[in-house]
């Protein structure tokens, strides 16, 4: 008894240090979503604001080219551009997370990524004085490359850093600084601050300043102990990561479990996308993944804040002070990301998602009909703006934050950045199509459009329902063996291999021979 209760006291000990979050995990955390995800939030919704001085400077600058005024559909053209090459830019990204992140590790991956941020900061900063509107285009293209890569390095960064029981917070944190760099551009971009014809080129420029102080503080801070033993085969500097992010000697544990991922997967290698989209042992984690990042995007998010500023300016609210209003959704979006991170360990990562969006359904229900009664019911404009709020909460804590958690945690090393490539690019798919689509399908549906997003959330939420297991406190090897089951297939103790239950009627676990993998 005695000795089972010094077990006991030992075991609740090492969870207790397992939860620990030190200096050095909450600094690299801190300057890798600061440095990379910011910048993503940011340049989201940066050039909202001066909006109208930037087409003038287009304009002005074919002007002084060609003597004539621009052709009204050709600086819509290039404006529509401008926007749009950011998401195709984001789309690119991802398809290059793979081989970056399996060549110069995670880390080393976000250093490099941040050249591309400086670069496009410098030419769109020095646009106007060098009297060019291409390179701002040009610009957009290498910022979307850099959100693409940071979208998916930063949470694979992180969740393989992260202790399992702050796996969830610390994943969330990147999506935390991408709303606060929404928020950040949004007040930045206030008519009074940088938000004039005067003031738009710093306003752009600033985007460089987190890469270039992200560049000179990563390096002092580990790579990731999962890439170092399982892809680099190098434990001994494994062993000092882990020891610097744990702050104690005693890491045998998490080593000894990283060892058996790498027994498992090391007759698989690194999967390619082709070979993660074809391999049975991972169907149900890709299909999960495609769901939630198109439920994601398509949940109505952009129509949401396109419509919020018709719907606060019908609620009464002037229209010198909708830009005011704006910045107030975007705090709320923030502070709701941030609950995100306090609550997701306690509550689980399933019911963050069922509950978000089912918010978001419930709430673009609710606001077909309040738009649509607006004009005769008066107080119906206020319903809309309750709906509002309730949507950009129902985001906050579940559709925007933990799909990417998700990545992380259903899949193994060998099959991750291949997971993050797909996930990555169905994320920006979804994000340029709904820019590209949505001022058409509200000009042809108008309030309607939303019944479509509230159908996405409906079928996203029952999906999620009878398939997405929770994840909370669970190795990436637990995790994958709840998964084995959905796929019909079985992971033996002894070779940690994945076998195809239909191939294979029955399979001893004392036997080292396996047969029908499905590869």
């Amino acid at each position: 008894m005695e000795m089972n209760g010094e077990k006991q006291e030992s075991s609740s000990v090492e969870e207790g240090r397992k939860g620990r979050l030190t200096i050095p995990l909450a600094l690299v955390t801190l300057i890798s979503a600061f440095g990379s995800s910011f910048q993503y939030g940011y340049n989201v919704s940066v050039i909202n604001s001066p909006a109208p001085y930037m087409q003038d400077f287009y304009n002005q600058t074919y002007i002084n080219r060609h003597g004539v005024s621009m052709d009204a559909s050709f600086q819509t053209l290039l404006w529509s551009l401008t926007v749009s090459m950011y998401p195709l830019g984001g789309f690119f990204g991802s398809l290059i997370v793979g081989p970056l992140v399996n060549n110069c590790g995670r880390k080393g991956t976000l250093l490099i990524n941040n050249l591309f941020s400086i670069v496009a900061a410098v030419l769109m900063g020095t646009s106007e004085i060098a009297k060019t509107f291409e390179v701002i285009i040009i610009s957009r293209v290498i910022m979307g490359i850099y959100a693409g890569l940071a979208s998916n390095v930063v949470p694979m960064f992180l969740g393989e850093m992260s202790p399992r029981n702050l796996r969830g917070a610390i994943g969330i944190v990147p999506q935390l600084f991408i709303t606060l760099g929404i928020l950040v551009a949004q007040i930045l971009g206030l008519t009074s601050i940088l938000g004039h014809a005067e003031g738009w080129p710093l306003l752009l420029g600033l985007t460089g300043i987190p890469s270039a102080l992200q560049l000179l503080t990563l390096p002092f801070f580990p790579e990731s102990p999962r890439y170092l033993l399982i892809q680099k085969g190098n434990e001994d500097q494994a062993r000092q990561a882990l020891q610097c992010l744990r702050g104690w000697d005693d890491v045998d544990d998490e080593i000894e479990e990283m060892r058996q991922e790498d027994k498992s997967e090391k007759e698989e290698g690194h999967l390619s996308v082709f070979t993660l989209c074809t391999f049975r042992g991972l169907r149900w984690q890709l299909i999960s993944i495609v769901v939630m990042m198109m439920g994601q995007q398509l949940s109505g998010i952009n129509g949401v804040f396109y419509y919020a500023d018709r719907i606060f300016l019908s609620a009464g609210v002037e229209t010198n002070n909708v830009q005011y209003v704006t910045v107030s959704i975007g705090a709320i979006n923030v502070l709701m990301t941030f609950l995100a991170v306090f609550i997701v360990e306690s509550l689980g990562r399933r019911i963050l998602l069922l509950a978000g969006f089912g918010l978001c359904c419930g709430s673009c229900a609710v606001l077909t009909l309040a738009l649509n009664l607006q004009n005769t019911v008066s107080w119906m404009s206020y319903l809309s703006i309750v709906c509002v709020i309730i949507y950009i909460i129902g985001h906050a804590i579940g559709a925007s934050p933990i799909p990417f958690v998700m990545i992380t945690e259903m899949f193994l090393q060998s099959s991750r950045p291949a997971a993050f490539m797909v996930g990555g690019s169905v994320h920006w798919i979804c994000n340029f199509t709904v820019g590209l689509v949505f001022l058409y399908m509200e000009a042809g549906l108008g309030a309607y459009s939303f019944l479509i997003f509230c159908g996405i959330c409906l079928a996203t939420v029952i999906y999620i329902f009878f398939i997405v297991p929770e994840t909370k406190n669970k190795t990436f090897m637990e995790i994958n063996r709840i998964m084995a089951k959905r796929n019909k297939v079985e992971i033996q103790t002894d070779v940690e291999q994945m076998v195809d239950l239909q191939t294979v009627p029955s399979v001893k676990a004392n036997k080292p021979e396996v047969s029908g993998i499905d590869l």
